[in-house]
């Protein structure tokens, strides 16, 4: 069985994966290849790390909008997290997921936790977010 955690629905979706987990904040812009899906920031703790396909769980991104348009282009080439878990309402992860949705029928769930779920989470625990927000974490994992 799991953990559910319930998180407030930015962006609704559905996701599963592996959490990619950091506690600093992340910059699209000159930190991520849209191309390959690779953290490139070389001081982030993450750097080297692919997050396609993974559930990025980052507290909020540093920087300007251009994250929107950097996570716009890695969602339509395939190369975005499947989905991203924040403390807040980040408007730049947002906006990208609901730009994609509408250009080009894609998006990605945005959720945001209270702290102190954010802080239970970590680096490789399975996830499945549900449209209601909701994280169900697998715990029976052999």
């Amino acid at each position: 069985m799991g953990v559910v955690i319930q998180g407030v629905p930015v962006v609704r979706g559905r996701a599963q994966g592996l959490t990619l987990v950091t506690n600093e904040p992340i910059s699209f812009w000159g930190g991520f290849d849209h191309h390959t899906g690779e953290i490139t920031d070389r001081r982030h703790p993450l750097s080297g790390q692919n997050a396609t396909g993974r559930i990025l769980v980052v507290p909020f991104t540093r920087g300007s909008s251009t994250t929107t348009a950097v996570l716009l282009e890695a969602i339509r080439s395939g190369t975005a997290p499947a989905a991203i878990i924040t403390t807040s309402v980040d408007s730049f992860f947002a906006l990208a997921s609901i730009v994609a949705d509408e250009m080009y029928a894609k998006s990605i769930p945005i959720i945001a936790l209270d702290s102190s779920s954010f802080s239970s989470l970590q680096t490789g625990m399975e996830l499945e977010i549900m449209e209601d927000g909701s994280i169900h974490v697998r715990t029976d994992i052999n």
